[in-house]
């Protein structure tokens, strides 16, 4: 249990090689290595490792208890790989199970895996509701990580609303405590060691799904040829591309493209 949360430790900072390494030790001494294992691979990129090591934990959980702690990164994950239908059945599953507990923590890790749902299912509106709730009691729990994250979501929330003063107002105070922590921003840029936390409108925290569609921006391709390629709707290209141009700061895909060169997020 040492090495691993050892291994939590250095992910949250952004240290993945390190943290690998950690988890693989705590497996060595009989303790499994998911979720962090499975969360490392998806800020690496790795999206479909990220799922296949997921879903084989998921399935050979046989209490709550070790449901309850896989979960959460289950939700994560399928979010990140557009699955979103398996995403709300998996974050309902959490719901039901601390709503049978009497734990803080655990009604704060569903209320945030609803909203993070809700929000990826253009139900902004209803999201804000879990969000704010699950923040509040990250506040209660002393947890500003945690917090923190859940403002990111706020954020994006807002955004989707068309409340972009709130959105920037509720990343910026994000990132400060993220910042202070020595954390990273969930959703990295894939392939790379994740950096310190940046200002708004720097890119830091393009998801490993957006990424990938970026690339493909670059290349010129449309939306409809981007979702073939990655077998998701137009209409969740069109998503990626909407939040990608948000978080680059970008007015167009041209703009795009030469920003995610000059910030090295895609090869040269």
């Amino acid at each position: 249990m040492a090495h691993y949360q050892l291994g939590e430790l250095l992910r949250l900072r952004g240290a993945l090689g390190e943290a690998e390494a950690a988890y693989l030790e705590a497996q060595r001494f009989g303790r499994p290595p998911q979720p962090g294992l499975a969360l490392v691979r998806l800020a690496q990129g790795e999206v479909d490792a990220a799922a296949a090591a997921i879903d084989a934990a998921v399935a050979g959980a046989g209490d709550p208890v070790t449901l309850a702690r896989l979960l959460p990164a289950f939700v994560e994950i399928m979010l990140a790989t557009d699955r979103v239908d398996r995403a709300r059945s998996a974050a309902d599953q959490l719901a039901a199970i601390a709503a049978n507990a009497d734990a803080p923590f655990l009604a704060a890790v569903a209320a945030m895996s609803d909203g993070a749902v809700m929000v990826a299912d253009d139900r902004p509106r209803d999201a804000m509701e879990r969000l704010r709730f699950a923040w509040q009691q990250w506040r209660e729990l002393e947890a500003p990580y945690e917090a923190a994250r859940t403002q990111l979501l706020v954020a994006r929330a807002c955004d989707a609303m068309g409340d972009h003063e709130t959105a920037r107002l509720e990343t910026e105070s994000a990132r400060t405590v993220l910042g202070q922590l020595g954390g990273v921003v969930a959703g990295e840029p894939a392939g790379r060691e994740p950096g310190p936390v940046t200002a708004p409108g720097q890119g830091s925290d393009v998801s490993p799904r957006e990424l990938q569609v970026l690339r493909r921006v670059a290349r010129g391709r449309t939306n409809r040829e981007i979702g073939d390629e990655l077998f998701i709707s137009t209409k969740t290209v069109e998503r990626h591309v909407s939040n990608i141009m948000v978080k680059l700061g970008a007015a167009n895909r041209a703009a795009a493209t030469a920003i995610a060169y000059e910030r090295d997020l895609i090869p040269g």
